[in-house]
C-alpha cells in the first residue's frame, strides 16, 4: 500500500516521529514510490542547516553530537541528527550505536535522531543520506547533523552533503600533519580538538593552527577556526557553545558570501550525477556486457571499441 505523502508530512511536521520514520523508510528501501514522495516534498525544502561531523574513530563525534543538539536546543531550534552507521556484515542493518550515545535527547519530542546504514557506500555516508535529508528538511526540522562511520580518507563525502563541515580530532590518535595527508582536513570548516583535557592536545591546535595560516586565504576568505574541546555529551562542556557559536559565524558568511547557493548548486549537480551513473550502472546489467567482456577478454575487441558499442545500444533502445 502507497503511502499518503501529504498526510504523512503533515504528521511528520507536526511532530509524529513514527510518520517521520515512515518516510525515512522509503527513503532506506528504495521504495518505486520515493520519486514522488520526493516529488511532494520539493517545495518544503531548502530552509534547515546542514552540518556534517567527521573524524576518525573513537575522537568522540556521538558525544560532540549530543553536546550540540543541547546547545541548538537551548536555542529553541529543532534538531534532526542523521547517524550513519556501518553496516553490519551479518544482518545489513546499521549497528545502532549512535542512538544508544544520545539517549539524554529520547524524550525531547523537538529532537529526531535516525541511524542509517552505509550498506557497503563509500564515504561514510548511506546512498541514501541526501533523500535523508531532504525529508528531514521538508518535515520542519531548523539543523541536521549528519554524523559518518569515521573511516579515513573516504570521508570527505561529508562535504557533498553539508553546508558546515566540522572535522574532529583527538591527541594520541595520530600526528595531525598525518591526518591532513588522508584529506579529511581539507574539507574542514572547523576544527574541534576534542578530548582536550588529555596530554599533547596543545600540540594538536598548534600544528592545526600552523597547517591552516601555510594555507592560501583571499580576503574575504572563510578561515577556518580551531576550537578545543572536552565533550562528554552535555551542553556545559568545554568547547561546545563555543562551537554553536563558530558553526552561527560560519552560517552567516555562507550566506553573505554566495557561498551558500554555489555550495548547494554543487551538491545537486553531484547529487544528479550519482543517480546517472547509478541509472547506467542498473541498465548495464540488462545489457550484453558480459559478452562484450568476454571478447574483450579473450582479445578479439578492444575495450574502447566495447564501451562504444554498450553506448549505441543504450542509445537504440531508448
Amino acid at each position: 500500500m502507497g503511502v499518503d505523502t501529504t498526510a504523512t508530512l503533515d504528521r511528520a511536521r507536526a511532530g509524529d516521529a513514527r510518520a517521520l520514520g515512515r518516510l525515512l523508510s522509503l527513503v532506506e528501501d528504495g521504495s518505486p514510490q520515493l520519486r514522488s514522495v520526493i516529488k511532494d516534498l520539493l517545495p518544503l525544502t531548502g530552509q534547515a542547516r546542514v552540518i556534517g561531523l567527521t573524524g576518525a574513530p573513537g575522537v568522540g563525534k556521538s558525544t560532540t553530537v549530543s553536546a550540540l543538539v543541547g546547545a541548538f536546543r537551548a536555542a529553541g531550534r529543532r534538531v534532526a541528527v542523521l547517524a550513519v552507521d556501518p553496516t553490519s556484515p551479518f544482518t545489513g542493518g546499521a549497528l545502532l550505536g549512535d542512538r544508544v550515545r544520545m539517549q539524554d535527547h529520547a524524550t525531547d519530542d523537538q529532537v529526531f535522531i535516525r541511524s542509517m546504514a552505509t550498506r557497503g557506500h563509500l564515504g561514510g555516508l548511506a546512498a541514501a543520506a541526501p533523500q535523508a535529508i531532504r525529508v528531514l528538511d521538508a518535515a520542519g526540522f531548523e539543523v541536521i547533523l549528519v554524523e559518518t562511520v569515521g573511516v579515513g580518507q573516504a570521508e570527505v563525502a561529508v562535504a557533498a552533503l553539508a553546508d558546515s563541515v566540522v572535522v574532529l580530532l583527538a591527541p594520541g590518535l595520530g600526528d595531525a600533519i598525518q591526518a591532513a595527508k588522508a584529506g579529511i582536513l581539507e574539507v574542514a570548516d572547523l576544527f574541534v580538538v576534542n578530548k582536550a583535557d588529555k596530554p599533547d592536545s596543545h600540540q594538536v591546535v598548534r600544528d592545526l593552527r600552523t597547517m591552516i595560516a601555510l594555507g592560501h586565504h583571499e580576503p574575504g576568505d572563510w578561515k577556518p577556526p580551531v576550537i578545543s574541546a572536552v565533550a562528554t555529551g552535555g551542553l556545559r562542556d568545554a568547547g561546545i557553545v563555543e562551537l554553536e557559536h563558530a558553526l552561527d559565524a560560519h552560517w552567516t558568511w555562507l550566506r553573505s558570501s554566495g557561498e551558500l547557493e554555489r555550495r548547494r548548486r554543487e551538491r545537486a549537480r553531484e547529487e544528479i550525477t550519482a543517480l546517472v551513473f547509478a541509472t547506467l550502472r542498473h541498465r548495464l546489467a540488462a545489457s550484453n556486457v558480459d559478452v562484450l567482456a568476454s571478447r574483450v577478454a579473450d582479445g578479439t575487441l578492444n575495450p574502447f571499441d566495447a564501451a562504444e558499442e554498450l553506448i549505441a545500444e543504450h542509445v537504440r533502445s531508448r
